[in-house]
């Protein structure tokens, strides 16, 4: 049996590309996500080497069905790549939305200790594993509108940090890949509730955003290494961006 990698969040954006991705460097990828249609799509795509599993990270059965799941395929499990998150809302925290707070964290943090909990047994039993959860520069650098996403993705840098300190010793790599502007197809119109207006406009003018498929990359670079080498934290972001607020626009 093939080398096992799931990948949460797989059914769009870059969850979907690292699938592919990690399917063609030889994983059997179960693809992990709230969305069945899109994920058989994607399996079928993809062909022998992948599996589907409705998984709903915010639902502790859920995230147990997806262990059970990835157990009896009866191969090692020896990569972890938790993907799935996103942002609700703009509003500033003086009239921040409670529910939209909470999701954001249910989903970035709670979800990836969900996820890393439910497998990581498995992936220290491989002798080999790996662990790569995807970020957001917003981990690191707060900016106005974004206080829920920021304060969430703090915290699950936070939850990444802490659990390599915990584990250092054992058989498992812990990895953190945070992008900055990305361009997907849901991301940014999910923040602004289906207004794909005002989601077009986060990108307005900038050349060329990075895309699904240069995260997919670094993950695949990042968990290929040799055993020996953890790659901490890398910060990825497109030329045109050197930090949140400073973006070159061609008008």
């Amino acid at each position: 049996m093939q080398n096992i990698a799931v990948v949460t969040g797989a059914s769009s954006g870059i969850g979907a590309a690292t699938a592919r991705r990690l399917a063609a460097e030889g994983f059997h990828v179960v693809a992990a996500a709230r969305r069945v249609d899109r994920l058989a799509a994607l399996v079928k795509e993809i062909g022998e080497g992948a599996t589907a599993v409705a998984c709903d990270v915010t639902s502790d059965e859920s995230v147990a069905t997806l262990a059970t799941a990835v157990e009896a395929l009866g191969g090692p499990l020896t990569l972890l790549v938790n993907n799935a998150g996103g942002a609700r809302g703009v509003d500033p925290v003086a009239s921040g939305s409670i529910d939209d707070w909470q999701w954001m964290y249910d989903v970035n943090v709670l979800g990836t200790l969900r996820v890393t909990k439910a497998l990581l047994p498995a992936l220290e039993t491989s002798g080999a594993g790996t662990i790569v959860t995807v970020g957001s520069t917003a981990a690191f650098t707060p900016y106005e509108g974004g206080g829920g996403y920021v304060a969430a993705k703090h915290a699950q840098t936070a939850l990444v940090g802490t659990l390599r300190l915990e584990i250092v010793g054992k058989p498992v790599r812990v990895v953190e890949v945070d992008p900055g502007m990305v361009r997907t197809d849901e991301f940014a119109v999910n923040r602004f509730g289906g207004d794909t207006a005002k989601a077009g406009a986060v990108y307005a003018g900038v050349k060329e955003p990075l895309v699904a498929e240069d995260i997919a990359d670094i993950i695949a670079f990042a968990a290929t290494r040799p055993q020996h080498v953890n790659i901490d934290r890398l910060v990825v972001r497109p030329i045109a961006q050197a930090a949140q607020h400073k973006v070159h626009r061609e008008l």
